[in-house]
């Protein structure tokens, strides 16, 4: 199988609180060592983490020296393999101006949200679409309570929610983001 030209962001700003509030969300170190493993999994050729703050890039920065040329990259090669996908950009405008300079044209985007609304692909048609596409995709996961409405109007798709079996639908962006890999990527 050959594997899409595929990048994924995880974005901590702009999204939004509980109360519909545009906010930035903090880095959660799990998130980028668990998102960082399933995109190294599925082939996913760069994992971004989009954040405006200083502190939290660094705070990113420290974690990925750790297991690049510190103890961790002796202990746990395959841990370093995963964290090597990862890049550092302040908005989305940088990764897709990053992802320009690598594959010579501006990714296309799919959002992703837990939130119903209109104009979903599925992931049976977006798996097709994707498969069959020559120009690299960039797929959004929100972070906090999901990415805001302008950047879901922005994207060229916006993927279902996943949903379980009953109307719960919370699952963390680590789980949910090795659910879309598995269904967009997954052999089975």
């Amino acid at each position: 199988m050959t594997v899409p030209d595929l990048y994924v962001a995880l974005v901590h700003h702009p999204v939004l609180d509980k109360h519909g509030t545009i906010v930035t969300t903090s880095v959660t170190v799990i998130d980028v060592h668990d998102i960082a493993r399933s995109c190294r999994t599925y082939g996913v050729r760069g994992f971004y983490v989009v954040t405006p703050v200083d502190a939290l890039r660094g705070l990113v920065r420290r974690v990925l020296r750790h297991w690049d040329e510190g103890f961790g990259s002796t202990y746990n090669p395959n841990r370093s393999e995963a964290l090597g996908l990862v890049r550092l950009e302040r908005d989305l405008e940088g990764v897709q101006i990053d992802i320009e300079a690598a594959r010579g044209r501006l990714p296309r985007v799919v959002a992703t949200s837990a939130r119903e609304g209109d104009a979903r692909v599925s992931y049976a048609d977006f798996r097709d679409e994707l498969a069959a596409s020559p120009e690299p995709w960039l797929l959004l996961l929100g972070t906090g309570w999901g990415l805001t409405d302008d950047v879901l109007r922005s994207a060229d798709r916006r993927l279902e929610p996943v949903r379980g079996t009953g109307s719960y639908n919370h699952l963390s962006v680590r789980a949910a983001a090795a659910v879309i890999l598995d269904r967009l990527l997954g052999s089975g």
